[in-house]
């Protein structure tokens, strides 16, 4: 092997082992900004957390801050409402006011999200926002993905109800409990000049 030969294979040698310093430079890199990311609370005008989240997508995406703002949550959970027998599903936000934010906290991402359009603050500090709990923050997510509804019934104990279907279906009845948990209710119902307790669920009632 020639001298001019050698220096050749010990530059491509040379070459070789920065490109993987360089690439083992950039895991680490990531790794490092892996472990500062943190989910942050920020507080928003009453109803204005839908357009937060959008706004700051946008923003997000238009201020290429993919790498430090990874994901907006608005915590919401399904409210079953009974009207007239018929059931009426909506969203209800958990924590009305606020939006959580997983991040890298730094001046740059801190800008983006504290000037977008409808955010007040972060929780924390004025100067320093704090970060919240993982445990907190999985609790708040799962609460929000979970099946369970809260059933709402727009009837409350004294009001007068018609029955619509059962045996006692065209009925009267005044209500004296009512359990959202189970979708039903204790009414009294007026049969031969005497009150009797029945229970009924929601879909079998019409608010008088």
């Amino acid at each position: 092997m020639t001298k001019k030969e050698k220096s050749m294979e010990e530059e491509l040698n040379e070459d070789k082992q920065r490109e993987a310093e360089e690439v083992q430079a950039k895991e680490e890199e990531k790794k490092a900004k892996k472990s500062q990311k943190r989910w942050y609370i920020v507080h928003t005008y009453s109803g204005y957390e839908n357009k937060v989240k959008v706004n700051l997508e946008k923003r997000i995406e238009y201020m290429n801050m993919g790498d430090k703002i990874f994901r907006i949550e608005v915590p919401q959970k399904t409210v079953t409402q009974m009207r007239g027998g018929k059931k009426q599903e909506r969203e209800e936000k958990i924590f009305p006011g606020y939006v959580l934010v997983e991040m890298i906290m730094d001046e740059d991402s801190w800008y983006v999200v504290r000037h977008t359009s409808g955010v007040t603050k972060f929780v924390g500090s004025a100067k320093r926002p704090i970060p919240a709990r993982d445990s907190e923050i999985k609790k708040i997510i799962n609460r929000s993905t979970s099946q369970t509804q809260k059933i709402e019934l727009d009837v409350k104990a004294g009001d007068k109800v018609r029955i619509t279907s059962g045996p006692f279906a065209d009925f009267i009845a005044d209500i004296i409990e009512v359990y959202p948990d189970k979708s039903k209710l204790r009414a009294n119902v007026s049969i031969f000049g005497r009150e009797t307790p029945v229970e009924l669920e929601y879909k079998q009632i019409n608010k008088l």
